[in-house]
């Protein structure tokens, strides 16, 4: 074989009965091939691979592995937490139909829900997430097909009734879509839940270097998807892969820590002057405490709070901060901060920004894993620049 030819046909190193690889190989290849066609039929047959727009090993290791901590037997890992929803949408609505989701939500997902399915002939209507009267009378609606909610909500943290939700959505044949990013991976499996989409950028990948999201289900529910998904080409690349499966070997770990940061930074803003109000589920003075104790096993990593300041002050304090990084992302090891109104809610008019409780002395903090005193001592030093 001439040297030309070998730098493409490259020799393999095949490893000997019984000598595996301690960490799982990366398939970065786009392309699988067969000993012979009739093969290669077989294979297909038994899931085998062909192109990694299709199906990929290290893709599909992550797809069991976050189906199996959500308590699900299948999954569809893509390129970002958005492209996760629009699947969930795009799988499950046509034209002609609506789908009931929630002023607390995500605002891309509002964006994608209020800007872009209009287009496509979908209508939808926006409720308040513990408005269960007027969900009752959404969901009674022969169009409505879908509802798509968050639990806890971003940025507020409420935390809606997933039981009575689920309940309402059964009685009338809805899809029921639950963005889960902010309770995890390990969180809420125990709900009739059709669909749980996860940004893995977030607690999954655990480190803000890596971007993908994540649908789980049935693997009667994936495979209705199944199609779309190859078809729309939002495949995450197996080296992604590869950096969400490593990110969730210390998940546990991870999320434990966050944890416990964020309601001891909770407890302390609980007790600040310059503090109207703190959102965190995990404080037992928060509305929606006794619930999320019932739902979650844990309370998460995120957390806002209402100065009392205009928005001025409130971008002086956020500045001020040195640890909090400002940035609208969540769920890695460095803490970050947002102001919820310019970040989070800028899409939203007055009226539905008083529904959100969105002001804009509204802050996000997304707590990281650093000392719990440093991060106190960066929160003080900020209310003394701030408020002096």
């Amino acid at each position: 074989m001439k040297k030309e030819t070998r730098v493409t046909h490259q020799p393999k190193v095949p490893l000997p009965d019984g000598n595996e690889s301690v960490v799982s190989p990366v398939y970065h290849s786009v392309k699988f091939t067969y000993p012979s066609i009739k093969a290669s039929l077989a294979a297909r047959a038994e899931q085998g691979f062909d192109y990694t727009r299709d199906s990929n090993p290290t893709t599909r290791q992550l797809e069991s592995l976050a189906a199996s901590l959500q308590d699900r037997d299948d999954a569809l890992a893509v390129a970002t937490g958005m492209a996760a929803v629009w699947l969930a949408l795009l799988g499950t609505l046509s034209a002609g139909d609506r789908m009931v989701f929630f002023v607390e939500s995500y605002r891309p997902s509002r964006i994608a829900v209020r800007k872009f399915l209009p287009r496509l002939g979908i209508d939808h209507v926006m409720l308040d997430i513990a408005d269960h009267t007027a969900i009752a009378e959404a969901f009674a609606n022969p169009a409505t097909k879908l509802v798509l909610f968050e639990a806890p909500t971003n940025p507020m943290l409420r935390i809606p009734d997933i039981a009575a939700l689920v309940e309402m959505a059964r009685e009338n044949g809805v899809v029921t879509v639950l963005d889960n990013t902010f309770a995890g991976l390990h969180n809420h499996g125990r709900f009739d839940i059709d669909y749980y989409v996860h940004s893995l950028t977030k607690y999954a990948g655990g480190h803000g270097d890596a971007m993908g999201g994540i649908v789980i289900g049935s693997r009667k529910k994936i495979a209705l998807l199944r199609p779309l998904a190859v078809n729309m080409g939002s495949t995450m690349d197996p080296g992604v892969s590869f950096l969400m499966l490593r990110g969730l070997k210390t998940y546990y770990l991870r999320y434990a820590r966050h944890c416990e940061n964020a309601l001891a930074v909770a407890e302390f803003l609980e007790a600040r002057p310059e503090v109207k109000r703190v959102y965190y589920p995990g404080l037992a003075s928060d509305p929606g405490h006794a619930l999320a104790k019932q739902q979650m096993q844990d309370f998460g990593g995120v957390l806002s709070f209402d100065l009392d300041a205009d928005e001025a002050r409130t971008w002086a304090f956020i500045d001020a901060l040195q640890l909090f990084v400002t940035a609208s992302s969540l769920g890695s090891t460095d803490s970050l901060v947002a102001p919820a109104k310019l970040y989070l809610g800028r899409d939203l008019s007055a009226d539905e920004l008083a529904r959100a409780k969105i002001t804009a002395a509204t802050v996000r903090l997304a707590v990281g894993t650093e000392h719990i005193d440093d991060l106190i001592k960066d929160l003080s030093q900020a209310f003394d620049a701030a408020f002096d």
